[in-house]
């Protein structure tokens, strides 16, 4: 029953959108789109921050000096513990709205991949994450959907830099707030964009999720994204228990 209550709250969701608006908007910004709101709170407490307490023990701290700090729980333990998440992630209604507004045959990520639904926690004074792309290591594009969960927090933002690099237009930066509800699409490819240092007695986390148009993956970048996703994400344990 939770669950269904759940998918119907997301059907509820993309019903209240002004799809053509929104399309308009995520294809003039060079494929990136803000829903604020588009998952009211009282669902996001409801279903998914009883989530977000209970796998806080699961959380692996990492540390990239000069380029991030902070915690991350993978796929698999999400899998294992909090199925909730992946019944926004699989959910056919969610899906098929991604699809209609990117134009591409979205996909699930392989069941390998630690990334495909997973959480980012903020927790301690100076987590953040600098400036990168979603870079897709498949054959086909990887497009990234993050959720608001957990914003307790007036200094940790998400900055997002438009059309960086793009041959006609002039770069646009946004900083957003991630309350809980909000949603960010993008293409992982296009979008340059990073995380500023949480504060002193502050906590935010998101929920992000991976779809791609191809699953292929050549060994060596496999290999070069396991360490990646190892060292700075989820751990060597969490990553290749998955890949048993």
């Amino acid at each position: 029953m939770q669950a269904t209550g759940l998918e119907e709250a997301i059907a509820r969701a993309i019903a209240a959108l002004d799809f053509g608006r929104v399309r308009k908007e995520y294809w003039d910004q060079n494929e990136c789109i803000y829903l604020k709101g588009f998952l009211p709170q009282a669902v996001v407490e409801q279903y998914f921050v009883p989530q977000v307490e209970n796998l806080k023990p699961e959380l692996n701290r990492n540390y990239i000096p000069g380029h991030k700090k902070g915690g991350s729980v993978s796929y698999f333990t999400v899998r294992e513990q909090a199925k909730e998440f992946l019944t926004l992630y699989r959910s056919p209604a969610f899906l098929g709205f991604l699809t209609r507004l990117t134009g591409a045959p979205l996909q699930l990520c392989p069941e390998a991949d630690p990334h495909s639904c997973a959480l980012y926690y903020y927790t301690e004074p100076g987590d953040h994450i600098g400036f990168h792309y979603d870079t897709s290591y498949y054959k086909g594009a990887r497009y990234t959907i993050l959720v608001g969960l957990v914003d307790r927090s007036p200094s940790c933002k998400l900055v997002c830099q438009l059309y960086k690099d793009h041959p006609s237009k002039p770069m646009k930066e946004l900083s957003l707030s991630t309350a809980p509800g909000d949603v960010l699409i993008f293409n992982g490819d296009k979008l340059w964009h990073a995380v500023t240092p949480l504060g002193e007695n502050e906590e935010r986390t998101v929920l992000t999720m991976e779809y791609v148009t191809d699953p292929g993956m050549n060994p060596f970048k496999r290999l070069y994204s396991n360490l990646k996703d190892s060292f700075a994400y989820f751990g060597l344990k969490a990553v290749f228990r998955g890949k048993s």
